[in-house]
């Protein structure tokens, strides 16, 4: 991975950037992400397409990379996707951030009677930002049990990364009629709607312009990859430019079929200006998460 650590730190040094704030990379239970990496290998059905794991490492030496890219932030994004699954997560997230001082401290939900009460002992053990997964855990995010874990989040002002848009493949409450009714009832909700919601991303842009919460990550945007075949619109690029205050870098580290240094890469050719790109890269994250 020489090459890759040396593209990452060179873009790093063309933009002066003391390091990279990523808010949407993977760290789970072992035998979770060897499901999930499993899930991938198999061409599942939401991906339905060939998938290699870059970053197929053990836990140890993915942080290491993480660091030698410079990554001073990054989060431990897990989710459920049945019932009695979330508190344990939340469980083994507090643990890696006990231990992992640069892991923003992660924590999920679904929608079950105990969601209200483990997140907010989420919330009071120090989870910094959630994760919501409303294609795999194919929930309604307007369920009634999750109306209280939303009303304690918008209060607490914790951001909730949510994949909410239909990509890679459509689920039954995605796109963004189904979250834009939560925003409508919690209006102050800081969500971040990850993969910049494709391929809705006129729509998403939309409700980012119209809630000041809303936030969209850039993960696996504008890459090669995405680009075959959910390509982002170059008319909204203007729009993009105009939200570089609320665009957040996310990569999906380690669960990608390329180098890291290809998204941001990506980014870069985007051509929005260094002060978009050191924005998205760095400076967002850090206001956001006061780091």
């Amino acid at each position: 991975m020489g090459d890759d650590h040396d593209d990452v730190v060179r873009f790093r040094q063309r933009l002066g950037l003391p390091g990279l704030i990523d808010v949407h990379t993977h760290f789970m239970p072992e035998r979770v992400l060897r499901k999930v990496w499993a899930y991938f290998d198999s061409a599942g059905p939401l991906t339905g397409l060939e998938w290699p794991i870059t970053y197929r490492h053990e836990e140890d030496e993915r942080l290491a990379l993480l660091r030698s890219f410079g990554v001073l932030r990054f989060t431990s994004m897990l989710y459920p996707h049945k019932p009695f699954m979330a508190a344990w997560l939340n469980a083994w997230a507090a643990d890696f951030a006990a231990r992992t001082p640069d892991c923003l401290h992660t924590a999920t939900f679904f929608p079950e009677p105990e969601a209200a009460r483990y997140v907010r002992e989420a919330v009071e053990a120090g989870a910094r930002v959630f994760k919501a997964h409303l294609q795999v855990g194919a929930y309604d995010p307007n369920d009634p049990l999750l109306d209280p874990v939303w009303g304690l989040l918008a209060e607490a002002g914790i951001p909730v990364v949510t994949h909410c848009g239909s990509g890679p493949a459509p689920g039954k409450h995605t796109g963004p009629g189904p979250i834009a009714r939560v925003l409508a009832r919690h209006p102050r909700l800081p969500l971040i709607v990850a993969h910049m919601g494709m391929p809705e991303y006129t729509q998403f842009l939309t409700l980012a312009e119209t809630y000041p919460e809303v936030r969209l990550d850039t993960t696996m945007a504008f890459t090669d990859f995405t680009e075959d075949f959910m390509p982002f619109p170059k008319a909204e690029h203007p729009r993009l430019a105009a939200l570089g205050d609320r665009i957040l870098l996310g990569t999906d580290f380690p669960n990608i079929p390329y180098p890291y240094a290809h998204q941001l890469h990506a980014l870069e050719r985007l051509d929005l200006g260094t002060p978009w790109l050191r924005a998205v890269c760095h400076d967002n994250a850090k206001a956001l998460f006061g780091v």
